[in-house]
Parts: structure tokens; C-alpha cells; sequence
């Protein structure tokens, strides 16, 4: 298939209209077939909860053509898992797993033009939803509910690509509390961190550190992605919180990191030890890693990139993780699937 006619290289991390995307409809306790529609838009009632109780949860992952032609999708299992974790902590209908692996194999070969080429540095962007579309006054779970997968063409989430970023930890500004919905992928978690990342970037910072909400003493995670740090021994450390979402690109890192005798650990992490790590970085679907440059904390800033550059063990772990994404190197972990087409 002829690709789209794109500049694949310098394409950012936006949305960018494909051909389709694919809804199915839960409804009298079983999912429809699945459709395909060009239409970007969705017909919804005033009323439905997802606008009103926020019944929403979603995922992000990833899918890249290697050097021998293939498309393949990294760790979709985890994605599908993890989007019913969500929905059934807010009380949404989950996805079953066969059905979320179904709808991104079709959708992403629907899109398949849009799949940017090997080695330049973009992936297609896979994007599914559930939201409660059932008409409704009251809090209560609703009756129907959508699942929607579209893909979107995407280069770096940060402008700067893997290069070093600066942070500012947040003391005033809350994302998740204890006991609440930290720990999954929902809309209300980022649109309660807007005031703190949009206060950060018009003050010079690329993105905020948070802590936990309780003692407002022990690292949470950053705007977007998980938080990790290295000590000066090359130990991998990252937060153990319950208001954290379980990144699969950390969990991917952790094994990575354990390959590379940086005997990682999750546990609970004093911001002052920020001052004590050799390297840190945030870790997602969208950033993969992103090493950090520095963090400001109150009146203290300590800096890890001092020439500008990231640190060798993020750019070792960087490295050997999107390689295997991209089929360069041996998948050994079972975390690569190909996309039949």
C-alpha cells in the first residue's frame, strides 16, 4: 500500500485525520460488531454520562513498521488489561481483551498508509476510548456505553525529542488523591493537572513533578508520564504510590534495567532524594523515555544533564527498549506482535 504522502520525520504529536476509526456499542449486555466510519465525530445525547459523571477511560500505545516490512504493535495484552482495569474501577462495561487485540489490528489496518516508515523516528498512535452514552440524570453507572479505536501518525511527545527537560516539582496542585482514581487511565486525572502543567510551562518549565497527595512528601509522577530516577551506584529507581498509573513502559523498563544490572526497585521515594540521583527521566507510551535535565525544587534546583546531554543509563535504556520496539533488536520478552494484513 502506497503511504500517505507525509513528512514523516518532522510530524508532531498531535492529532492528524486518517481514513477511519472503529466504534462498537455495548448495549443489552452484549458488544456489537464492530464499525468502521470516516465520520470524526460521535452523535451523543446532552445527557450522556460521560459529559456530565465522568464515565471515561482510555489507552495509548503504539505501532511501528520494522526494517522487514511488518507492522507491529508493542505489548498490546498490557493496553487491553489495563483499559478494563479502568473501566471497571468507574463502573464502565470492560472491553474484553479479544475484542480491544480485534479492534486495533482492524483499525491499524484500515489506517495502514498512515503507518510511518522505518527509521524515521515516528509511530502510529493508537488511541481507544470508552465513554457512557446512555441518557441520564443521577449518578449512577450507565446503561450503554462506546468503544472507539482511531489512529493518529505521531513523532516526539516533547518538541525537543530525547533530549534533556527541565522540571519543577508541584506543591500546590493535587493530580490524584489517595484511595481515588490515580491508578487509571482517566480524563479527570490530566484535566486536574492542567492549572499545574500550564502554570509550569508559561514559568519556563517543560513539565511538573508531583508528590503524593497525603504528605505532600514522596514522588507521585510527572504530568504525563512516570517518574524514574538512577542513583549514583546505577540503581533504577521508581515510585511505589497507589495513585500512580502503572505505566507499561516502566514495567517494560524495570525488566530492561534488571538485564542491565541497574537492580531496579520500586519504592516509596523522598523528593529529597532528587539531590542524591546521578540521572532521572519520565517514561509513557507517547515520550517512551525522556531524560530529565533538571528539577527545581522550592528554592533548589539540582541539574543531571550539565553538558546538555542525557545520561548514559538513560540513553542505554532508551536504546534497547525502542529497538525492540522497532524489531532491531530480539524480542525475548514475547512484547512484540505483528499486525496481520
Amino acid at each position: 500500500m502506497k503511504k500517505a504522502d507525509l513528512d514523516w520525520a518532522n510530524i508532531p504529536f498531535g492529532y492528524m485525520r486518517t481514513d477511519y476509526n472503529l466504534r462498537y456499542t455495548w448495549r443489552n449486555g452484549s458488544w456489537s460488531e464492530g464499525v468502521l466510519t470516516s465520520d470524526e465525530n460521535i452523535p451523543m445525547h446532552m445527557a450522556a454520562t460521560c459529559l456530565h459523571y465522568g464515565q471515561e477511560a482510555f489507552e495509548g500505545l503504539k505501532v511501528f513498521e520494522t526494517k522487514a516490512g511488518d507492522v507491529v504493535v508493542f505489548r498490546v495484552e498490557e493496553n487491553a488489561k489495563r483499559l478494563a482495569r479502568s473501566s471497571s474501577k468507574i463502573l464502565m462495561e470492560p472491553v474484553p481483551e479479544d475484542l480491544f487485540i480485534e479492534a486495533v489490528f482492524k483499525v491499524v489496518n484500515a489506517n495502514r498508509r498512515f503507518v510511518p516508515p522505518y527509521g524515521t523516528g515516528a509511530s502510529l498512535y493508537v488511541r481507544p476510548l470508552v465513554i457512557g452514552t446512555a441518557a441520564q440524570v443521577g449518578v449512577k453507572p450507565a446503561g450503554e456505553y462506546m468503544f472507539i479505536t482511531f489512529v493518529t501518525p505521531v513523532g516526539p511527545y516533547f518538541k525537543t525529542g530525547f533530549k534533556p527537560v527541565n522540571l519543577i516539582v508541584e506543591e500546590e496542585v493535587d493530580r490524584a488523591a489517595p484511595l481515588g482514581v490515580g491508578d487509571i487511565k482517566v480524563g479527570g486525572n490530566y484535566a486536574a493537572g492542567l492549572r499545574a502543567s500550564t502554570r509550569a510551562k508559561e514559568n519556563g518549565y517543560t513539565e511538573v513533578l508531583y508528590l503524593d497527595a497525603k504528605e505532600k512528601r514522596y514522588i507521585d509522577e510527572s504530568g504525563p508520564a512516570n517518574f524514574f530516577g538512577v542513583t549514583k551506584s546505577g540503581q533504577y529507581l521508581t515510585p511505589k504510590s497507589d495513585s500512580i498509573l502503572p505505566s507499561i513502559t516502566n514495567k517494560s523498563l524495570v525488566t530492561l534495567a534488571e538485564e542491565l544490572g541497574m537492580k531496579p526497585e520500586r519504592r516509596p521515594i523522598d523528593v529529597e532524594e532528587i539531590f542524591d540521583f546521578a540521572e532521572a527521566g519520565c517514561c509513557g507510551t507517547a515520550a517512551v523515555i525522556t531524560p530529565v535535565g533538571s528539577i527545581t525544587f522550592r528554592d533548589r534546583k539540582v541539574v543531571y544533564a550539565k553538558d546538555g546531554k542525557p545520561g548514559r543509563h538513560c540513553t542505554e535504556l532508551y536504546q534497547k527498549l525502542t529497538a525492540i520496539q522497532v524489531g532491531d533488536a530480539p524480542d525475548k520478552h514475547g512484547w512484540v506482535r505483528r499486525v496481520p494484513g
